[in-house]
Order: C-alpha cells, then sequence, then structure tokens
C-alpha cells in the first residue's frame, strides 16, 4: 500500500489548520505558504474535503476554512480514507460479500486481513492531537 501525494497533502493541510486553529479561518493561500504546497493542489483536496464535515468555511474577505471539531476527533485513518478510498492492501479483505472464488481456500487471506486490521488500528488511534502534541516534544 501507498499513499498518494494527495493523501499525504491532506493530512499536511489539516494539521496546519489544527496547529493555527486559534487564528480563526486560514486562508489555503497562508497554508499553502508554510507547507509548500501549490494552492491549485490544495483546491482538488478541499473539493473532497468539502463532501464531509470535516471543514467549516467563510467566505470573503476574512474567509478561509477551519476545522469543524477538535483536532482530537480527527484520525489519521479518517483522514486518508477520504483522500485514498479503502486502506485496504488486496481487494478482497473489503469485499462483502467476498468476490474471490478462491476465498475460503485461500492461504494468504489470512494474512492480509491481519495487514488490513493493523493498519486501520494504527491510522485510527493517531489524531491530529497527538501529532502536535508529538511535535511539539521533539
Amino acid at each position: 500500500m501507498k499513499i498518494s501525494t494527495k493523501g499525504r497533502y491532506a493530512l499536511r493541510m489539516l494539521l496546519d489548520l489544527a496547529e493555527h486553529r486559534s487564528d480563526g479561518y486560514i486562508s489555503l493561500r497562508d497554508i499553502a505558504e508554510r507547507q509548500g504546497i501549490s494552492k491549485k493542489y490544495l483546491e482538488q483536496i478541499i473539493q473532497i474535503l468539502n463532501k464531509t464535515d470535516i471543514l467549516k468555511t467563510n467566505r470573503g474577505y476574512q474567509g478561509g476554512y477551519k476545522l469543524a471539531k477538535e483536532p482530537s476527533q480527527y484520525t489519521v485513518g479518517m483522514i486518508l480514507r477520504l483522500t485514498e478510498g479503502s486502506l485496504a492492501p488486496v481487494a478482497c479483505v473489503e469485499q462483502d460479500p467476498v468476490e474471490c472464488v478462491r476465498s475460503a481456500c485461500c492461504p494468504t487471506r489470512p494474512i492480509w486481513e491481519g495487514l488490513y486490521r493493523v493498519i486501520n488500528e494504527y491510522l485510527d488511534s493517531v489524531t491530529l492531537q497527538d501529532i502536535i502534541d508529538g511535535s511539539s516534544e521533539q
């Protein structure tokens, strides 16, 4: 499994909003400058995130974006699933019902199920607040 640029940049963008949440609404231009990401690319990510309740938006002169909830309520897993879709290492572990005809006798399926479980448990255990707290301790 490889996380795309979109997923990595979405995480960085939301982390930036979390770190600057006391500043109110933050413009994409400010995030782009601080993160070294093109504003155009952030606009593509915003289109994905605006379909959810993750962000609050304010238009106009003091417009921008801010987190709708506290940073402790956003997990890395949640963010990556929005931008990446599934985090499954192979398609069969997320299918219900399983479409693979070899599923019942597949000796490797338990490996992929275990990996999928570990990926989800780990990414769902790390919040934006955890990342902020970790970086402030370094």
